[in-house]
């Protein structure tokens, strides 16, 4: 059974009402979104290729965002609208800054904090898809919240492959302490993060 990432901090409905009254930025932010997971992914195939369960699933995982990237590229030149440089995500940029260094440390905490991540993004493509009205975009969001809900699954997963659940979970419960108190205080703007 996989197991769930439970966030300690709930996204207020007034976040998905930005997004909704400036939904082109969201669409754009989503697609860099995408591409820097499919990148993370592929980092992390690299970093860690002696571990080879680890390293067939990044690059499937890699595949599957850029194809969720892809699909996100699509909506935008449906719309007339065209990509924009990235911009440096402060929500992932200071999950970064909580992990610890070290080879043992740095793959439990890589792998829980994109885990968290996945568990975040699941939550607030969930609200999007909620929000939306029938059509087209709601069910690719639906789809998108059960792609991410199924990928924080496979983060923990793995680490279970690595480390035991003790271990896990004493970690993983500081990093949520960490993640509700960067998120309450963030501000709501009309991207993922």
């Amino acid at each position: 059974m996989t197991k769930k990432i439970h966030l300690r901090y709930q996204t207020p409905s007034t976040w998905s009402e930005i997004v909704l009254q400036d939904f082109d930025n969201f669409l754009i932010d989503h697609a860099a979104a995408e591409k820097k997971a499919s990148g993370m992914a592929m980092s992390m195939a690299l970093h860690y290729r002696d571990k080879t369960r680890l390293v067939k699933e990044m690059i499937d995982l890699s595949i599957e965002e850029l194809q969720h990237f892809r699909e996100c590229v699509s909506l935008i030149h449906e719309r007339g609208l065209k990509l924009l440089p990235d911009e440096k995500d402060p929500y992932v940029n200071a999950m970064r800054d909580f992990q610890r260094q070290g080879k043992v440390e740095g793959l439990l905490d890589r792998l829980i904090v994109a885990g968290i991540v996945e568990a975040r993004g699941c939550e607030r493509f969930g609200l999007v898809a909620t929000a939306l009205p029938q059509g087209s975009l709601k069910d690719f969001y639906g789809a998108i919240t059960r792609s991410e809900d199924k990928h924080q699954g496979l983060f923990l997963e793995l680490a279970g492959e690595y480390f035991s659940t003790d271990v896990i979970d004493q970690r993983l419960s500081e990093l949520l302490d960490l993640e509700a108190e960067l998120v309450a205080r963030l501000p709501h703007r009309a991207a993922l993060h």
